[in-house]
């Protein structure tokens, strides 16, 4: 692969990650097409001895890192999408409010819901929201992917807000069920000294 090949290839994470341009994309193929890029760019791989390869040491760290950039972009359905519009060049409007009062009604009660089940330590009630959480998801996720196939570009900026909230409250939920369960169970960090 030429220089010239390779920059406009990590110009474009659906190219550098050999997927089509388009929001649903498959996690396992991600997954691998990461492994093989980290081992086609790590920076270990490249000796660090002569001047030479020390610029080449350098632009294999800075491969690495737009490598795990644009994977952590195409992972996460909000981060997916808004790359999207900015490639359509839509992204500009993505910094505005969410105009759904209902949304950010039902976004507040599942909000303070989560918060008194992590103050309370209560899993069985962050147990019952998270599929709550999951459906929404998948609601904008669907709501996205149509909008953007067919251009209409305020139902996708809607869309990809409400997915960055729920993406982050779906986040919050883990990472409160991962505390429960580890401040119920400390010795199982034990295991993996």
């Amino acid at each position: 692969m030429t220089n010239t090949t390779q920059e406009a290839q990590f110009d474009n994470f659906f190219a550098l990650f050999e997927q089509p341009v388009q929001f649903e994309l498959v996690q396992e193929q991600l997954d691998h097409h990461l492994r093989h890029l980290q081992k086609q760019f790590h920076p270990d791989n490249v000796s660090k001895q002569s001047t030479e390869t020390k610029q080449a040491q350098l632009h294999a760290e800075q491969a690495s890192a737009l490598i795990n950039q644009a994977y952590q972009t195409l992972s996460a359905p909000d981060s997916r999408a808004g790359y999207l519009l900015d490639m359509a060049g839509q992204g500009q409007n993505l910094e505005h409010s969410i105009a759904d009062l209902d949304f950010l009604e039902d976004a507040m009660e599942m909000r303070i819901e989560l918060d008194d089940a992590i103050q309370a330590k209560d899993s069985a009630s962050l147990q019952q929201l998270h599929p709550q959480v999951t459906e929404r998801l998948q609601t904008q996720s669907n709501r996205f992917a149509t909008a953007y196939d067919s251009s209409t570009w305020q139902v996708a900026i809607d869309a990809t807000q409400k997915l960055k909230f729920l993406v982050k409250l779906n986040a919050d939920i883990t990472t409160g069920l991962d505390d429960i369960a580890s401040a119920e169970h400390p010795d199982d960090d034990d295991l993996y000294v």
